[in-house]
This record gives C-alpha cells, structure tokens and sequence, in this order.
C-alpha cells in the first residue's frame, strides 16, 4: 500500500485484486493438483469479495491497516466459498449453475466437490493459525470463525430441513434461518476485521449491530432477485425459492413490503456506525451498494 495514501481511498477495486493476490499466494499448490483446480476453480470465480472487504474496511474503520487483517480477510472468503460449492450439491439446492459457470460438481464430480469444500475449510483455519503473528488475535479470529461457520450450517439445516420449534412464527422463522445462514458470516466479518484492527468492544458491539442488519438486508435483496431477476442476469437459477416451499421475504411480505424493508434494514445498518468518523464511510456506502443490488 502507498504509505501516501489515505485509507478512504483505497477503492473496493484494489482491496478485492489483493485478497485474490493473498489467496492465491496462500494456495500455493498446496494439495495434489486436481483438488488444487477444483479449488482455484471455485474460489476464482468472480464473487463479489463482500465478506473479506467488509473485513478489511472495519479495520480500516477502527484505526488499522488493511494489511492487519489479510489473513483474517481471505479465511472469511474460503469458507464462503466452500459453503456455495456444498450449497450447491445435488444433495442440498441441486444448482447447476454459479456466478455464470458451471458448479464445481458440473465443473469435476461430487466427490471432488465436496473434498474441495473440506480443503477450504482446513485452508481457511491454517491461514489464520499460520499468518496472524499475535496469538491472542489469532485466537480470538479463530473463535469468531469458527462460531459464524457453525451458526452458517445451522442457518443451512434450518433452510433446508424446514424444522423449527413449534412456538417461532413464519417472521421469526425467517430471519432466524436468515440470522444464521447469511448474516453469521457477515457478523464475523467485520468482528474479525475490527479484532485485528485493535477495536474496543464498544467499536465492536455497533460493528455488530451494523452487520446484524446487513445480513437481514442482503438476503432480503436475495430473496427480492429470486423472483424480480432473469437466470442470465443473476448468473444463478432463479425462482426455486418458492418453487421450494422455502420462507422468503417476497413469499411473507409482497415485493413492495419487502422493498420498504430493505430500506428499514439500511438505515439501521448505517445508524449502528454514527459515532465512527470518516474511515467507516466505505462501509456505510457498501451497505447502500448492497441494499440496490442487481445481481
């Protein structure tokens, strides 16, 4: 980074070809060179990086560099990754279809699939052990890792399983599979990313909040895409959402409630940042460029 440079302008642009950057040095051929493929295969695929930049810029936010929290940023995109490869089996959505390619199971076979998921998961748990030179952030990274990935696939089993105690409402329902599928890794996001950027916990606590909104915002735009968006212009199989009894915010609310929802969402998100000065406004932009989303 040009020391000259100040933090707010940095663009998502440079952030997102450094994580790559990072990510590929990581991998380095580290498994034989099949699984390496599938891996490269998924992880290069052109997602979006929401998760590693928000990362990035809650370090920024609380005072850090983005270079504390590279490690931190690339565990938080290899376990996403290796949640969309699994989602994406015929055992769990069944989609052929990712960011415009095949998935990876079109792309190799199951098997590999799942492997490469499994060697994301073990990759992203190395780069924090390996690469964070503290041991406390380390440890506080892990731990804040290791719980978003255990609240996503409870979020997984809520949306796929459909099985919630008898007493949760259709909304409560909603957003607790919402909560824990999407929003958890999201929390961790700029949890980890405020850690490695020497947060306290009152920094921590609106990060929080911030991104609690966020993740209920992002998926109702996802939900609202599944049946206002084409397969083409999502990259994605639209409309399987309802084809598949799943609870979305269109199917509870309409479109136009959902939309009034969004920008509720929004709004909280960017409250929860009012007393952090001028290096938190990217991610008080991110969460407008989010809430407008097209694809």
């Amino acid at each position: 980074m040009d020391p000259d440079l100040q933090p707010n302008q940095i663009t998502d642009e440079e952030l997102i070809e450094q994580i790559d950057g990072a990510l590929d040095g990581f991998i380095d051929h580290k498994m034989p060179s099949d699984l390496n493929d599938a891996v490269c295969y998924a992880l290069f695929g052109g997602g979006k990086r929401i998760r590693p930049l928000l990362c990035l810029r809650a370090c920024i936010a609380v005072g850090g560099e983005a270079e504390d929290a590279w490690p931190a940023a690339g565990s938080l995109e290899l376990i996403h990754t290796f949640s969309l490869v699994h989602d994406d089996l015929p055992a769990m959505d069944d989609d052929d279809l990712r960011r415009g390619r095949p998935t990876l199971h079109k792309y190799t076979n199951e098997a590999m699939a799942i492997l490469a998921g499994d060697a994301m998961t073990a990759l992203a748990f190395e780069m924090l052990a390996v690469n964070i030179d503290d041991a406390e952030t380390s440890k506080r990274c892990i731990a804040e890792l290791s719980k978003a990935t255990r609240d996503m696939i409870g979020g997984q089993v809520y949306d796929t399983f459909r099985e919630f105690p008898e007493s949760w409402g259709d909304m409560t329902r909603l957003k607790m599979t919402h909560s824990d599928k999407t929003g958890a890794l999201l929390i961790a996001s700029v949890q980890m990313g405020g850690i490695c950027g020497g947060a306290s916990e009152q920094q921590l606590k609106a990060l929080w909040c911030y991104a609690h909104a966020l993740g209920l915002m992002f998926q109702a735009v996802d939900d609202l895409l599944d049946v206002t968006q084409t397969t083409e212009k999502m990259g994605k199989a639209t409309g399987k959402d309802a084809d598949q009894g799943k609870l979305t915010y269109p199917g509870l609310l309409g479109v136009d409630a959902t939309r009034q929802e969004i920008v509720k969402l929004r709004k909280e998100a960017i409250d929860a940042l009012g007393d952090f000065d001028e290096k938190a406004e990217p991610l008080r932009k991110l969460a407008w460029r989010l809430a407008n989303r097209e694809s």
